[in-house]
């Protein structure tokens, strides 16, 4: 019973740590996001660039869009069901970086019904939220590069899926949520949300340890252990 309990104490104590970790990371992130933006780090960074410290940056890249070669990426969000789009920028300095451009609900999948969107040719610029690529898919849904079916932003893969050649960035920039011909894609629609159930966590162990030393000293006075 005294083991338990010091185990309880422990395991509680450690809850509190990462609780205090999970509160610091929830500020840091919001300053990231709400700071002015600044230029997307460029290739001599990229080794560099961890989801930690770099994860829902506020940047800004310029560049060239390959519109035939976007992807769309499978996605929920609070408009309903349909797509990413997510397409390659080309910029100045010999790289490429992908761009989720935003949403794109289910009967915009055709190119043809997005056609004014497709930017001109030439340089834009493009602000938003850097974010780290997600390999290998979704939950009981595996990227299949072949069939051009996407359920996840994995960088990689569609770097070497539409075979884009220059070196390509290790993130994404979701884009903000400037106004775009047509109406669609949607950008601006990044969740950030930080589950943090680590003070519940910490006062049920808590708990646990007041309820076994309490048990133990009622048995002990009754001299049953």
């Amino acid at each position: 019973m005294l083991v338990l309990t010091v185990v309880f104490v422990a395991l509680g104590t450690w809850q509190v740590h990462r609780l205090f970790w999970k509160l610091d990371l929830i500020a840091r992130v919001d300053a990231r996001v709400h700071a002015d933006p600044v230029a997307a780090p460029s290739a001599g960074d990229w080794a560099a660039i961890s989801a930690e410290k770099d994860e829902y940056r506020h940047v800004t890249a310029t560049g060239t869009l390959e519109h035939g070669k976007s992807v769309l990426v499978q996605a929920v969000t609070e408009r309903g069901a349909g797509f990413w789009l997510v397409t390659p920028m080309h910029l100045a300095a010999s790289s490429t970086i992908l761009i989720n451009r935003g949403f794109l609900p289910a009967g915009h999948r055709d190119s043809t019904a997005r056609a004014a969107s497709e930017i001109a040719a030439g340089p834009v610029t493009v602000t938003g939220l850097l974010r780290i690529s997600e390999p290998g898919g979704a939950f009981l849904r595996s990227n299949d590069p072949a069939n051009d079916r996407w359920y996840s932003r994995d960088v990689a893969a569609i770097a070497r899926a539409k075979n884009l050649g220059s070196p390509v960035a290790p993130y994404f920039i979701d884009a903000d949520a400037a106004p775009v011909p047509g109406g669609v894609p949607v950008g601006g629609l990044t969740v950030i949300n930080f589950r943090n159930s680590h003070l519940f966590y910490a006062l049920t162990w808590y708990a646990l340890a007041v309820m076994t030393a309490a048990t133990t000293i009622i048995l002990r006075r009754r001299r049953l252990i």
